[in-house]
């Protein structure tokens, strides 16, 4: 499974999903910082990649788009602690993870 970490969320996240064995990737590590929305899904739906965010707007994005891909994993009120973000995400991945990976929505 591979996911992207937008910049609303700690590069830490994506460093401590890595270390889980994941295949994760910050937006900063593409020197993306002040993409658009836009651009971050385009360069999620080109590598595959899961988008971890917090901000709502990439739901909205897709949804006007009717697009199905990428899949959209959204942080609301979750801890703000990047550990507990990643301890959270991984708790949960055998729930949502294939559906999610698929691009099939919930």
């Amino acid at each position: 499974m591979k996911f992207l970490i937008d910049n609303a969320l700690s590069p830490q996240v994506a460093k401590r999903l890595l270390e889980k064995g994941y295949d994760a990737k910050h937006i900063r590590d593409y020197g993306m910082q002040r993409a658009s929305d836009e651009e971050i899904l385009e360069l999620a739906k080109k590598e595959e990649r899961i988008l971890i965010s917090a901000d709502t707007d990439f739901g909205t994005i897709l949804a006007f788009q009717k697009e199905r891909v990428p899949s959209v994993i959204i942080f609301r009120e979750a801890p703000r602690r990047p550990e507990l973000q990643v301890a959270l995400l991984v708790k949960n991945l055998p729930l949502v993870g294939d559906v999610a990976y698929r691009g099939q929505g919930f």
